[in-house]
């Protein structure tokens, strides 16, 4: 089974995540595509929060790393990690990695950003 890949897509921004296999990820990309605004957050990530909450049943908790897709459930936001720190957290789930475009995450605060899911 190959992973699957989300792209985080702005006129000046690319970013691809790959998923891991789990109710939150699966339920993310159900809902796809998207078109969401990205903003930072505490100078440690940047996030946006979702139109609808995600199934989060099955999911375990993460400690926050670099380059890390995560849902944050009791705020719903999703959030990509830059500049990460602190330890496991129950509410914080992780999604996936970014596998290309990490040094554009600056630019996803840039206007509106398309998430879609990539065929494998």
């Amino acid at each position: 089974m190959s992973t699957t890949r989300v792209r985080f897509r702005t006129g000046s921004a690319t970013v691809v995540v790959g998923l891991i296999d789990s109710p939150t990820s699966r339920d993310l990309v159900s809902k796809l595509p998207l078109s969401l605004t990205f903003e930072d957050f505490a100078g440690k990530e940047k996030i946006s929060y979702l139109p609808a909450r995600l199934a989060t049943d099955g999911s375990p908790g993460s400690a926050p790393t670099n380059g890390t897709l995560i849902y944050y459930k009791p705020w719903g936001n999703l959030g990509l990690f830059y500049n990460a720190s602190g330890g496991h957290d129950d509410n914080l789930i992780t999604l996936g990695t970014v596998e290309s475009g990490m040094d554009q995450l600056d630019r996803l605060g840039q206007g509106t950003v398309t998430v879609e899911a990539l065929q494998p």
